[in-house]
């Protein structure tokens, strides 16, 4: 069968050079562009200018043909051999099967075709002339513009490979796997059930509920944390090559949780899982090779692993751009009390009772919540509905616009409606409202509802953009980028993507992402690129972990809070690494000793700051000032505040800065310096202004004693048997000036104006 391909291969080259050198056919395409056919003509004039060039020219050319049709003879005798061969053996073949190779084979045939076509198109020497052989899709060749896309919507589909055919008990399987997973995605209260509903999947050989399974031994998700029977799935899975268990595998190498720490098992997991496409391998290894963790740094292969990834969440995502993920800081949060999540749970409560006694306002922005999710609040689209229609029953914009939005795409038992969703648009858009415009602008230019019209989807979209509305910008950059109802324009495309990109639309970000790794309208650069890629990926659907990760920690969970950051962290998210590092300092999981502890910590704040975290630079300066999982070592210590300080604008950085100054720590001691730090920390911070007043007065105070020692006077208190005063009294003396210290800073008329 390989032969018969080479053969066909072979016979076609042949062919297509034969019909090149046919004398016979001087026939010129009809239509050529004026560009074409100057060219043309200055070709003829050189090539007519110098006839010995043609004749070597038409010489070699005969000398390949020769050699082409002795090869093809051979091949052609072989192959009759072959086939008295296989005429002896039983037809083993199905019919599907020979179809689908003539199929194959008719595909490579075209494609030759094609290409020589493209080939003649783009030369059109004199010395070339078209094959009498011409068939209706040469013709049709002829005719296209040069389109690559037109080229490829041409060619015959291959054959779809066939999915595998599941038995009846693995469709039981899958059928109750997929319940689960879609009680999960709602987060329902019974969340136990549905990892029980895996179990039952996993128990019956279902493999994706196994690797669910595993992952949620992991977590301590529905059942007990149990990280060898994750660590048994995964082993079990990744020899019968599943990317998935690899991908566990990898993670589990990769942070020394139930297995000893091994980067290069890791690594080896990582790529296997990477090239099964595991989007969690992907993503994984793709941060290393961004940020060079346990690899040389490289550009170009994490901008080609982000960008496959960011497919697949641009891929999911809804215009709308998915559910809100709330990132939240343990760190900022731990330093308030939790202030900020008991106000969330207040306000939410406020507005629910406001929106009971019929406040438009809070309907809106409870249906809002519901309708993105976020901050406390599980996405619910039936919720968001009704408090859209309470509040769209007073006429306002805003409920009908999102009423539109929700009949539009449809979703959680609620139909797809284009005539409503077209009335409710039109409401908000007459009040010019630009969530309402957009609306109007997705049908028309879709043609739901209405007739397709790209001139008036045009407009309605301009008219939201210039409302700041980030739906309207996203979609005219879509019309520029693809040169929908107006002229292509790469750069006006890229300035409504940038525009909707700081809102922080996936889509906008995506598509940035896809003209800086191509340069279309902007300078190409694959840094850029990457950050941008990488931003798409952290915001896919595994990104609701770090919500389950937060609330697990307030349940006093702190094993499985840790684990579900550190799964997290290993896909590149800084604040997930700030999060488990946070937890290993606090002390709030016992899975490791205390000088391991240290270690893990001080590694995933190293790669929290890489990342630009302010906080977790301060921490590295901190562990180092202390001697923390590392020798202590006060010049680096020195090194990671001044970075946070300059860099990173960090209150606290400063403050340390100006202590060690004052105290020679590290950094040369100087009294003027450690002022003008403490200034500097009370300038970028109101919550550092007490400690930096605190540390000056201290200052002051000091500087005093020392200007009093250096008297003349203090030879009368410090003279052997003249000595007035005992020590005791020296240190009275000495308190007495820092208190006037202290009241001569507050008495200052900045510290007044404060």
């Amino acid at each position: 069968m390989d032969h018969l391909k080479v053969y066909v291969l072979c016979l076609c080259f042949v062919l297509s050079v034969a019909s090149a050198q046919d004398p016979e056919n001087p026939k010129k395409p009809k239509e050529t562009s004026d560009d074409d056919e100057q060219a043309v003509e200055n070709l003829e004039t050189e090539t007519l200018s110098d006839s010995e060039y043609y004749n070597e020219l038409a010489e070699a050319f005969s000398k390949k043909i020769i050699s082409m049709q002795e090869y093809a003879d051979a091949v052609s005798k072989s192959n009759q051999l072959l086939n008295k061969d296989e005429e002896k053996k039983e037809s083993l073949e199905s019919a599907q099967s020979e179809n689908n190779l003539e199929q194959i084979i008719d595909s490579k045939k075209f494609t030759l075709k094609l290409l020589r076509n493209s080939l003649l198109k783009q030369t059109e020497p004199n010395w070339i002339s078209p094959s009498k052989s011409s068939n209706i899709q040469d013709k049709e060749f002829e005719n296209m513009e040069e389109n690559p896309q037109d080229i490829l919507d041409t060619l015959p589909p291959l054959p779809e490979e066939e999915e595998v055919e599941l038995s009846p008990e693995l469709k039981e399987a899958k059928e109750i796997y997929d319940a689960a997973i879609a009680k999960l995605d709602r987060r329902s209260p019974d969340l136990r059930g549905a990892i029980l509903q895996v179990k039952q999947a996993a128990d019956s050989g279902y493999v994706p509920a196994k690797i669910k399974l595993a992952w949620s031994y992991i977590y301590g998700e529905g059942v007990e944390l149990d990280v060898s029977k994750a660590k048994t799935i995964f082993e079990e899975l990744s020899e019968q090559g599943n990317a998935d268990a690899h991908a566990g595998m990898g993670f589990l190498y990769g942070t020394g949780v139930g297995v000893p720490v091994s980067q290069a098992r890791a690594l080896v997991h990582y790529t296997l899982g990477a090239l099964g496409d595991s989007d969690y391998a992907q993503m994984a290894l793709a941060y290393r090779h961004w940020a060079g963790v346990t690899l040389p740094s490289s550009c170009p292969k994490a901008m080609d692993l982000y960008m496959k990834v960011a497919h697949k969440v641009a891929a999911q995502v809804s215009l709308s751009g998915g559910p809100a993920v709330q990132r939240v800081r343990l760190m900022d949060e731990a330093e308030g009390g939790g202030a900020g999540a008991a106000l969330d749970t207040d306000l939410i409560e406020y507005y629910q009772l406001l929106a009971e006694k019929g406040d438009v306002q809070a309907q809106v922005g409870l249906g809002q919540l519901h309708f993105q999710g976020g901050r406390g609040v599980t996405l619910d689209l039936n919720k968001a509905l009704h408090y859209f229609q309470q509040a769209a029953k007073t006429g306002n914009a805003v409920a009908n616009a999102f009423l539109g939005k929700i009949y539009l795409e449809g979703g959680d038992g609620i139909k797809a409606d284009n005539e409503t969703a077209l009335r409710y648009f039109r409401k908000a858009a007459e009040l010019n409202n630009p969530v309402g415009q957009s609306g109007l602008g997705i049908m028309y230019l879709q043609g739901r509802g209405v007739p397709k019209d790209t001139a008036t989807a045009f407009k309605y979209f301009a008219m939201a953009a210039n409302q700041g509305w980030v739906e309207g910008q996203l979609h005219l950059g879509f019309m520029y980028f693809g040169g929908i109802g107006v002229r292509r324009d790469f750069k006006q495309a890229n300035k409504y993507f940038s525009l909707a990109s700081q809102s922080g639309h996936v889509l906008a970000l995506y598509h940035l992402g896809q003209m800086h790794a191509q340069g279309l309208g902007v300078l190409r650069s694959c840094t850029t690129a990457v950050e941008l890629f990488k931003n798409v990926c952290e915001r896919g659907p595994w990104g609701s972990r770090l919500m389950l990760a937060h609330a697990a920690w307030r349940a006093r969970d702190s094993d499985s809070a840790f684990l579900q950051y550190l799964a997290v962290a290993e896909r590149g998210y800084e604040v997930a690494q700030s999060n488990a590092a946070f937890l290993l300092d606090e002390g709030e999981t016992r899975m490791f000793s205390e000088a391991e502890r240290w270690r893990r910590a001080l590694q995933l704040w190293g790669r929290g700051a890489a990342q630009g975290c302010a906080g977790a630079r301060v921490k590295l300066g901190d562990y180092h000032y202390y001697g923390l999982g590392t020798p202590r070592d006060l010049d680096a210590a020195a090194h990671h505040y001044r970075v946070a300080a300059d860099h990173l604008h960090s209150a606290q950085a400063t403050f340390n800065l100006g202590y060690m100054h004052e105290r020679g720590l590290g950094l040369a001691r100087d009294l003027h310096l450690a002022k003008r730090c403490y200034d500097l920390a009370a300038e970028a911070s109101p919550d550092a202004r007490l400690p930096a007043a605190l540390a000056l007065a201290r200052l002051h105070a000091h500087a005093a004693l020392e200007s009093l020692l250096e008297s003349p006077l203090a030879f009368i208190f410090l003279s052997g048997e003249s000595m007035f005063l005992s020590n005791w009294d020296l240190y009275l003396i000495t308190a007495l000036v820092g208190a006037l210290g202290v009241v001569i800073y507050l008495r200052r008329p900045d510290q007044q104006a404060n």
